[in-house]
């Protein structure tokens, strides 16, 4: 999992990425193709 300043440019990456708000933080999830997993916060 990656954590990035910045998750805008991850979402545009594939198709089947979410923007996912958990506890405060943002994760980029993507059941299709699990190397796009990233977290900011």
């Amino acid at each position: 999992m990656k954590v990035r300043s910045s998750l805008k440019s991850l979402k545009t990456r594939h198709r089947d990425c979410q923007v996912v708000r958990r506890k405060g933080r943002v994760y980029v999830i993507n059941k299709t193709n699990p190397r796009f997993k990233a977290r900011q916060g």
